[in-house]
């Protein structure tokens, strides 16, 4: 039976938690149509997860596969860390960023055409993705220190848009982040954009610094070229919630964002999520209400509709988050569970006139996250019309929104905060991330490996193997052979892979292979 106004009234004044202070955060849970003992029955489970998040951040082994803790909690507060080490480690870490960060403000440390006005950021997966975001909600769109452009793939390109739209590289830093040292799509944007360096008379590494392992392939090169600097990355650090590391802090802080108040929004959340009470604790209520709408199985969408510019990143940073840490073929047990959750989105109000038809009247297999701003912009707003702004209406486009969802079954989560700046952001960064870590307790998964992604590289790095093996046999034979003459050549029977491989050498813009005929008999040769 559908519920009055008056009841929507009571439910939604017992399930909307609100925690005034610096950020001025709510979060409103009682559009999901869970019933009342739904919470209660949780509370075993969530005590378990309590205790494991302490253990977390005491410095228990999390990642069982590399034997190694997980502190990106300690990153916003050193003095958790689980020895003086790390603890020093954080805190000088920080020091260094803004001491070079003022040398680089104040022109003590130049390019080769003078002041350095701009940053190439090279990165892949979390060490693109949360500067992305960062950069996209509070950097200043005029005016700020310096503008940042990023090299976040190996599409050749993307890579050449990216390189073209640098006015001076004289006057540009180029940070390369990367753990190992030895990503291959982050040591391809390095070598190119270095050679374009070198194209213009410019040496790269008095125009470079690292984000890196201490003792990692980039390190060693870093030390080797006399790179302008080095900055630490731990193991204890994932990729993905690396953004209040030096991999997010550092492009942050050259770009003039306020990296102590990130730290300390993130640092207010922290404090606000360790009280063990579901319904007190935001990142457990939002744990809570994944597991209620998958039925612990993942089995419903998240959609995350931020309804603000300075927020369309987020889903896409949060599909990094969520869908590498919960994504799992085997519980912590052993077992095949298949778990995750699939993240999607993009930014109210556009989707009005985009995908909101479907999650109206569509498939049932979602859930929303709106994500609203109480503040419209930092001036006054013009009236579009007798007495509304343009911000009256995006709020009554979320609200309406929000309604009409509601009226066709459809549960949703609204996140208020007073206003984008770096301590909300700060503060959105740190929910979610402790909101995973009690999700994968609840189904009982490890968030802090990734078994899939080293499997994908693994399989990238047999492909450019046989690349190597085609080439070699087509050079040593010299003649035009068809697939299967090569496959034989080389003893592959993957006679599909051989031809995409003949096909993309013989079609790239460098010609390599050299195609005659058409179809599957063509032949290909040096």
């Amino acid at each position: 039976m559908t519920p009055t106004k008056s009841e929507l009234w009571l439910r939604f004044q017992k399930y909307y938690l609100h925690l005034p202070g610096k950020v001025d955060f709510a979060i409103d849970v009682s559009r999901m149509d869970f019933p009342d003992e739904f919470l209660s029955s949780m509370k075993p489970a969530f005590e378990k997860a309590f205790d494991e998040m302490t253990a977390l951040e005491a410095g228990a082994i999390a990642n069982k596969d590399e034997n190694r803790m997980v502190g990106h909690y300690w990153l916003r507060a050193p003095e958790l860390a689980p020895n003086a080490e790390i603890k020093s480690s954080i805190e000088n870490a920080l020091a260094q960023i803004q001491d070079f960060c003022a040398a680089i403000h104040s022109g003590k440390i130049n390019g080769a055409h003078g002041k350095f006005t701009d940053i190439l950021l090279i990165g892949i997966g979390g060490s693109a993705l949360g500067p992305q975001f960062v950069s996209a909600a509070l950097a200043a769109p005029r005016g700020g220190p310096m503008k940042i452009h990023f090299l976040d793939n190996t599409d050749p390109d993307g890579i050449d848009r990216t390189l073209a739209a640098i006015p001076d590289f004289g006057c540009t830093l180029t940070i390369t982040i990367s753990k190992s040292g030895a990503t291959k799509e982050t040591r391809n944007g390095m070598l190119e954009a270095k050679t374009v360096y070198q194209q213009n008379g410019l040496d790269f590494g008095s125009h470079a610094v690292a984000v890196t392992s201490l003792g990692s392939e980039l390190d060693k090169v870093a030390v080797k070229e006399k790179w302008l600097a080095r900055f630490p990355m731990w193991d204890w650090v994932g990729g993905r919630t690396s953004e209040l590391s030096p991999v997010g802090l550092l492009p942050a802080a050259l770009q003039g964002i306020n990296i102590s108040n990130l730290l300390e929004g993130a640092r207010i959340c922290d404090q606000a999520t360790r009280v063990r009470d579901v319904q007190k604790n935001a990142a457990a209520l939002l744990a809570a209400m994944w597991y209620f709408a998958g039925n612990g199985k993942g089995s419903k969408n998240m959609v995350v509709l931020p309804y603000k510019d300075r927020l369309a990143l987020f889903s896409k940073y949060l599909q990094q988050l969520l869908m590498e840490s919960l994504g799992k073929k085997l519980d912590r047990d052993g077992k095949r569970v298949n778990q995750g959750i699939t993240v999607l989105g993009n930014k109210g109000s556009t989707d009005q006139h985009s995908y909101v038809q479907q999650l109206r009247e569509g498939l049932d297999d979602f859930f929303v996250i709106f994500i609203q701003v109480l503040r419209d912009r930092s001036g006054a707003s013009m009236q579009v019309e007798p007495g509304l702004t343009s911000g009256d209406y995006l709020d009554g486009f979320l609200e309406g929104t929000r309604q009409a969802l509601f009226e066709n079954g459809r549960g949703s989560i609204t996140l208020r905060i007073g206003d984008v700046n770096e301590l909300s952001t700060g503060y959105l960064i740190a929910l979610f991330e402790r909101a995973v870590g009690f999700y994968a307790s609840l189904i009982n998964v490890n968030a802090y490996h990734q078994p899939g992604v080293e499997a994908g590289k693994k399989a990238a790095a047999s492909i450019i193997d046989l690349q190597r093996r085609i080439v070699a046999e087509l050079a040593r034979t010299k003649r035009a052979q068809t697939v299967g003459e090569i496959s034989v050549g080389i003893a592959c029977d993957d006679h599909e892979m051989v031809w995409k491989i003949c096909e993309h050498l013989a079609t790239d813009s460098d010609g390599r292979l050299k195609k005659n005929g058409s179809g599957f008999v063509a032949t290909y040769s040096c």
